[in-house]
């Protein structure tokens, strides 16, 4: 009988080990899985400047022109965003750009993690807001949960959320839906929560191919405003290349120089 009992012990607690140690893995390199920093870069065109912030000291890709207006650009969690400062030169010249580098990013220094790459966001906004009368934010993936906490914080005339998302918690539940992944991310980036506070003109871009973002956690977060933000949905674009349908940066230009 004691035998019997220790082999249905057994048979319970190694796949309860197994678990529990996958648990700690994932709750021990999250933040290697959110963000993949990429290596500093020459961007033709652009100056880059660094801004002092807390703990740290940011690199932010900048095309200046005159006039009122300024573009902030957050990328997404591995993109390189001086490859798409060119692009967004040529189809916004009356406005000024800032393409940040997150921590640890492109030359950047410091850790990235909600925390911090929000409050720079923060800081950044402040320092140009004496620059600039209208400022306008676009965040792409990771970056519209920067850029949609940064709204719901500071007064930004136009907000493009491009392949959002409503929260990295359910995200990352959609992925792993045997994970206790609430109880285990620091970073939850809950721009659901926050909408209701965004008093921005919006724009959201979706691509309809998305294979990382499911497209119920864009949805959820368009219903999450106050207001109706204008949806634009690229069917046949992945999450990757939303940027290469032509009618991205059409969408978004027009969106921004009204």
């Amino acid at each position: 009988m004691a035998r019997r009992l220790r082999q249905v012990l057994l048979l319970l607690l190694v796949p309860a080990g197994l678990f529990a140690g996958l648990c700690l893995l994932m709750f021990l390199t999250q933040r290697s899985q959110i963000f993949y920093p990429v290596r500093e870069s020459t961007v033709p065109g652009a100056t880059p400047v660094r801004f002092a912030v807390e703990g740290a000291e940011i690199k932010v890709w900048t095309v200046s022109r005159p006039g009122p207006a300024a573009l902030i650009y957050f990328g997404g969690n591995a993109e390189d965003v001086g490859a798409s400062v060119g692009r967004f030169a040529d189809r916004l010249p009356e406005h000024s750009l800032y393409f940040v580098n997150y921590r640890g990013y492109g030359g950047s220094t410091g850790e990235p993690s909600e925390r911090a790459l929000v409050g720079d966001a923060i800081a950044l906004y402040d320092h140009l807001r004496t620059r600039h009368e209208e400022i306008h934010v676009l965040g792409r993936s990771l970056g519209s949960g920067v850029a949609a906490q940064l709204a719901s914080a500071r007064d930004v005339r136009r907000l493009v959320l491009v392949t959002p998302f409503d929260s990295l918690v359910n995200v990352a539940r959609a992925h792993y839906p045997w994970m206790p992944v609430g109880l285990l991310m620091w970073d939850e980036f809950d721009s659901a929560s926050r909408a209701a506070s965004i008093e921005s003109e919006a724009l959201f871009v979706v691509a309809g191919n998305d294979e990382i973002i499911p497209r119920a956690r864009s949805d959820v977060l368009v219903t999450a405003f106050r207001s109706s933000p204008r949806v634009v949905v690229l069917e046949a674009a992945r999450h990757n290349q939303i940027d290469l349908d032509p009618r991205y940066l059409d969408e978004v230009a027009t969106f921004l120089s009204r």
